[in-house]
């Protein structure tokens, strides 16, 4: 298998705050890696670290053999997010948010097939800000399932979720590694995610 992501001795710090200490691992294709911890011990900025989206101090990374703070552009078609807090127009409805997120790729998952996958195909019509926390969760995993991505990272995607919507995630998180999907996830509950 080879390496989708890689991080070599990466360390991050906010003035006197070691937030990351010589963080070493990677990840093959096609696995699920968690980066388990407790709230504030790093693994959300560990995540835009790699991504390119914060800087830090020491180390190297790359995802799909390319350095993410060079090649942005290049890496964007074949990466999905999925953050742990998302800020959207207050009145964006779900699928004008999935049009407006597919219309930035060449070749985007098709949507409304994702929404009903994740249970929640009804709610298209409806205001972001009317969805249950549970809901929007779902929401932003798709969001970062559209742009049909070689590698996703999804940051304690199991916020919210009850325990059949969290047991429904992971059964298509695992149909889809099971397509070749890897995927880099961060949660502190550590029994969830074996």
């Amino acid at each position: 298998m080879s390496e989708v992501i890689t991080v070599k001795n990466l360390s991050k710090s906010y003035k006197d705050l070691l937030a990351v200490i010589d963080l070493s691992f990677s990840v093959s294709k096609g696995t699920v890696f968690g980066l388990l911890g407790a709230n504030g011990a790093g693994k959300s900025t560990t995540i835009e670290c790699i991504l390119g989206t914060k800087c830090f101090q020491k180390g190297e990374v790359e995802i799909l053999g390319q350095d993410p703070k060079t090649n942005r552009r290049g890496l964007f078609e074949k990466v999905g997010v999925q953050f742990q807090e998302a800020n959207f127009q207050e009145n964006i409805r779900v699928g004008e948010l999935c049009e407006v997120t597919a219309s930035l790729y060449k070749n985007p998952a098709d949507f409304k097939e994702l929404l009903v996958r994740f249970g929640i195909g009804d709610k298209i019509k409806s205001p972001v800000k009317e969805l249950s926390g549970g809901q929007k969760q779902r929401l932003f995993i798709v969001l970062a399932l559209i742009p049909a991505p070689q590698v996703v990272f999804l940051d304690e995607l199991t916020t919210g979720l009850d325990a059949r919507a969290r047991r429904d995630v992971w059964h298509i998180l695992q149909e889809l590694k099971k397509q070749g999907l890897t995927i880099l996830l961060t949660s502190h509950f550590m029994d969830g995610v074996e």
